[in-house]
């Protein structure tokens, strides 16, 4: 049976976890001594940070300290078996492996069998975190025991939960604290609370179906006759992905990465397509290589998307930017686009175009000069290309963006 620590221990071991989440100095968080606290308050062997990302699929996050052998096995396969990711997401809660296999399929599992097993852990649980890394996109606070530390019970899940809620406000404060490049105005920008959006091959949509509601019915309509096409062409690939721009009802395009899965057992039996609106180019330029500790590779990219950023309007060449992350431009391109869900000239494209929305609200600067300023060739370069990523024509954007802004101010 587990002995439960006493009350002046789990006080003192709370007050650890605080202590540690308030050593965060302006951008980041000293994930190693957060988790180290986490381990004590709750009895743990293992914990992480897993994130969805805007590529349609789950990545482990924090912290640095993870074995190699578990963070591969979940990057190269049991990702898609993390139901316990999905499933705390969905029901907002803390859960346990026995709450997301019922009548004893955890024991049965594969996700034990071939995941946890091997990593030394028999029991897992998980709660919800709102936005580890990137707005809008949620996941979740994981931990592991083996099998001598016991099973979680009611007690250990309000305990993960309230833990959870810190870390999510320590994630927050810090994330709050990192400056980027003036960006586009609040009321104009495409966001919803949860900006990914999973139906299966019914077309049902999954886990938070309240979310929908958050976006214009014509790109409602238009996901669910996309799904429905990419439903009945799934191929061999077991994953295929592409970049799509979705009309609203005032022909304003929302960038969407579309992605299908053949299989993905943590949502259930058959096929499910993704549908991950864009983060904007602030946002991206807020992540640092400490947001994913966990993955050097991933965390090495990081600083492409910062230089991306800072130098678009001079159009830099593929070469120019992987070697700012000492890459071949092969190896480079496919991996940024692999574990971002983004290539990097879609991403470039995206700062000229979010920098020129804003220097059309301001309305100081001619069509040519904005075209000059954002990097594009000249004004009709401009026109064509902004026409493409947005639907509508430089001029027919501002005067839409214009009324907007009037309406959400009355």
């Amino acid at each position: 049976m587990l002995t439960m620590p006493k009350l002046t221990n789990v006080r003192e071991q709370g007050a650890d976890l605080e202590t540690a989440l308030k050593t965060a100095k302006g951008e980041t968080l000293n994930y190693n001594q957060v988790f180290e606290a986490i381990s004590r308050q709750l009895d743990v062997a293992q914990g992480i940070v897993v994130t969805s990302l805007p590529r349609g699929s789950l990545q482990i996050a924090q912290p640095q300290r993870v074995s190699e052998g578990l963070l591969r096995s979940y990057a190269k396969e049991f990702h898609a078996w993390d139901r316990m990711t999905w499933q705390a997401i969905a029901k907002g809660k803390a859960v346990r492996g026995s709450d997301v296999w019922s009548g004893g399929e955890f024991d049965n599992s594969r996700f034990l069998r071939d995941f946890l097993a091997p990593n030394g852990y028999r029991w897992v649980a998980a709660a919800p975190l709102t936005s580890p890394v990137i707005e809008g996109y949620p996941g979740a606070l994981r931990v592991f025991r083996t099998a001598e530390q016991g099973a979680f019970n009611a007690q250990d899940l309000s305990r993960l939960a309230e833990v959870a809620r810190q870390l999510e406000q320590a994630i927050a404060k810090t994330r709050s604290t990192r400056r980027t490049r003036p960006g586009l105005d609040e009321r104009l920008k495409h966001k919803t609370r949860v900006r990914h959006f999973i139906f299966d091959s019914q077309l049902r949509p999954l886990i938070d179906k309240g979310n929908l509601n958050e976006l214009d019915d014509r790109i409602r309509t238009q996901m669910v006759q996309l799904a429905r096409q990419r439903f009945e062409h799934v191929n061999g690939k077991a994953v295929a992905s592409d970049r799509v721009g979705l009309p609203d009802s005032s022909g304003d395009l929302w960038m969407f990465r579309v992605v299908v899965h053949r299989q993905y057992p943590a949502l259930g039996e058959g096929s499910f397509v993704f549908f991950c609106l864009q983060p904007g180019c602030n946002e991206w330029g807020v992540l640092r290589p400490n947001d994913f500790q966990a993955d050097q590779e991933l965390a090495r990219l990081i600083p492409a998307l910062k230089f991306m950023e800072q130098e678009f309007h001079r159009g830099p060449t593929l070469n120019e930017i992987a070697k700012t992350v000492h890459l071949s431009p092969f190896h480079f391109h496919r991996r940024f686009t692999e574990l971002l869900g983004i290539t990097p000239k879609h991403f470039l494209l995206d700062c000229q175009i979010e920098e020129a929305k804003r220097q059309l609200i301001a309305r100081d600067k001619d069509l040519a000069q904005i075209a000059t300023d954002c990097g594009f060739a000249h004004q009709s370069h401009f026109t064509s290309r902004f026409k493409q990523a947005t639907g509508l024509t430089p001029t027919r954007w501002r005067r839409l963006a214009a009324e907007r802004q009037r309406t959400s101010s009355n």
